[in-house]
């Protein structure tokens, strides 16, 4: 493995910008592999940061609803799955982590786009060149590895790190 690259897409603020703020919605997504991934760090961060905290995360993944996710993709499209549910969902000032092992996923870029449109804050997670998703994700961490596996691995690291930070510290996410 290359490298695992923790930047702002705008190369201007450092990672640690993407803490939303309190009370702040928490909101993951992926395809395939990196939606059970994104399914991953919401079933660890509400159960495990309540319970070290007292303090209710609020997190949530687009893809724990799949009659939902069926019903966009039927009558709208596969490609909008996810930007269709931020419609109903996201607010200005949350956290949209979006997972996809090339970058290029056009659902989960969608999904980016619309929640950069829309004030909230998003942080891509990517592996092989990062794709579009490096490009237009306001925080990247980037695993510079051309093996599916190793990325998604990486990216579950990085899932279990943010959730024992998050526990340690006590403080409301």
């Amino acid at each position: 493995m290359k490298e695992v690259w923790l930047a702002s897409a705008d190369r201007r603020s450092s990672p640690s910008g993407t803490r939303p703020e309190a009370g702040a919605g928490k909101i993951t997504l992926g395809n395939g592999g990196s939606s059970m991934t994104a399914l991953h760090f919401i079933n660890d961060w509400n159960k495990s940061v309540f319970m070290a905290t007292g303090k209710p995360f609020r997190g949530r993944s687009l893809i724990d609803n799949l009659g939902l996710v069926m019903a966009y993709g039927n009558d709208v499209s596969f490609q909008d799955i996810f930007a269709e549910q931020l419609k109903n969902l996201l607010e200005a000032g949350d956290l949209l982590i979006a997972l996809s092992g090339s970058g290029n996923s056009e659902n989960v870029i969608r999904a980016v786009r619309y929640a950069n449109d829309h004030g909230a804050t998003t942080l891509g997670l990517c592996g092989y060149s990062g794709g579009r998703l490096k490009e237009i994700a306001q925080h990247v961490v980037w695993v510079n590895v051309h093996d599916m596996q190793l990325a998604e691995d990486m990216h579950a690291i990085f899932g279990h790190i943010v959730m024992q930070r998050l526990c340690a510290s006590g403080a409301q996410p």
